[in-house]
């Protein structure tokens, strides 16, 4: 190999990166379990950036209903649209790549979708979770978006499957022109199946390694054919917002809602209002000097979502011990619960729960005292 690629250290000084083959396929399958996001989510979506949850590694897969594991997956990964990813791993040296592997991958394809019940997913993900650990619940409370349930999550894995609705990826550090070229084909006559290759190229060099992802396959026409109808959201009007909402939400769950918008309105806090495939959202902006915060959101279906996951960002809950006061703080309020871990993600609190004016208090006193710490930080900041 006669790659190279340059590093520019602080003093000026140009780092030359020589392109080297990786020791063993096991490593480049352990560096992938251990970073997923050397996947490349950002190369295919660029609008919404994939992101990935590890199910396990050696999948196995069966060839019939209720049957024993004929073949067995590199890795299966779910991403944030709960779509099945089946990632099969080979170095270039493997002379398998070129035409053994297309035949390999397809077929766990095509029996994982027939044969697959999500509930073996679910198991291997709960699995893997202990050996590593982890709560499964707290792992998949901090990857889903603000408006995902975990059942909700589980049953798309299930939707998705009987839909074909899955990603085949190949991965090896380097792909042979035969193999981009089928690839290529493969994703252009497949839908709504999703089928790429990833080049990953390791560099060494000044006792660093480098490595750096490729997304192969996405042809223009691919794209064209497999264009849908965007799942972004639309911003709708007050009006339309509690329109949306009062057809699933009992009368003092709405009253809530406005209670929420009031709040807001009287902290001087600009209003988002929208619609999307998930239903309605309110989500109250908070402006600062130097950029904007959104602190949670009152959802059609029923929840409340502190928006954790990006307040972390933010000074002054940047600091573990700031958010860990305002999980006190929520705990405090009587008929209140969340997990400290959730508190990483995007942690929820029904709306059910704040229909008791007592609790309702409770929970806009935390908030007031959460958007006047904002406010202390960004003041703090201006004053040195």
């Amino acid at each position: 190999m006669t790659g190279r690629i340059y590093l520019l250290d602080d003093s000026s000084e140009l780092l030359a990166m020589e392109e080297a083959s990786y020791d063993s396929e096991s490593l480049l399958q352990e560096l992938l379990a251990k970073h997923p996001d050397l996947l490349a989510g950002e190369q295919i979506n660029s609008e919404e950036p994939r992101r990935w949850l590890l199910v396990t590694r050696e999948m196995s897969v069966p060839d019939e209903q209720d049957g024993s594991a004929r073949w067995s997956l590199d890795h299966l990964f779910l991403d944030q649209d709960a779509v099945p990813t089946l990632v099969e791993v080979k170095r270039s040296s493997d002379t398998r790549i070129r035409r053994e592997v297309i035949g390999q991958i397809l077929d766990y394809a095509a029996n994982a979708v027939a044969y697959w019940p999500v509930e073996q997913i679910q198991a291997k993900f709960e699995i893997r979770c202990e050996k590593d650990n982890d709560d499964p619940e707290e792992v998949l409370a901090t990857f889903l978006s603000e408006d995902q349930e975990i059942d909700d999550f589980w049953q798309r894995v299930k939707t998705n499957l009987q839909a074909g609705r899955i990603r085949v990826v190949f991965l090896a550090d380097s792909i042979p022109t035969e193999l981009r070229r089928v690839v290529e084909f493969l994703n252009e006559q497949m839908d709504p199946a999703e089928v790429l290759a990833i080049e990953l190229k390791q560099y060494v060099g000044a006792g660093m390694k480098t490595l750096v992802p490729r997304v192969l396959g996405q042809t223009e026409r691919a794209r064209q054919n497999k264009a849908t109808g965007s799942s972004k959201r639309e911003d709708i009007t007050e009006a339309e917002y509690m329109a949306e909402i009062a057809t699933d939400r009992t009368a003092a769950e709405v009253d809530v809602a406005n209670c929420l918008i009031d709040w807001a309105t009287r902290q001087g806090m600009a209003h988002n209002f929208s619609t999307g495939k998930r239903g309605a959202n309110f989500m109250p902006i908070l402006q600062l000097p130097d950029r904007r915060v959104f602190p949670f959101s009152v959802q059609q279906k029923g929840m409340v979502a502190i928006q954790m996951r990006w307040l972390k960002d933010h000074p002054p809950f940047d600091n573990v011990e700031k958010r860990d006061e305002l999980f006190k703080r929520i705990e405090k309020i009587p008929g209140l619960k969340i997990t400290e871990a959730g508190m990483e993600g995007f942690p929820k609190i029904p709306i059910s729960s704040l229909t008791d004016e007592k609790q309702l208090q409770g929970f806009t006193d935390t908030l007031d005292w959460l958007v006047g710490e904002f406010r202390a930080a960004t003041t703090e900041v201006d004053g040195c």
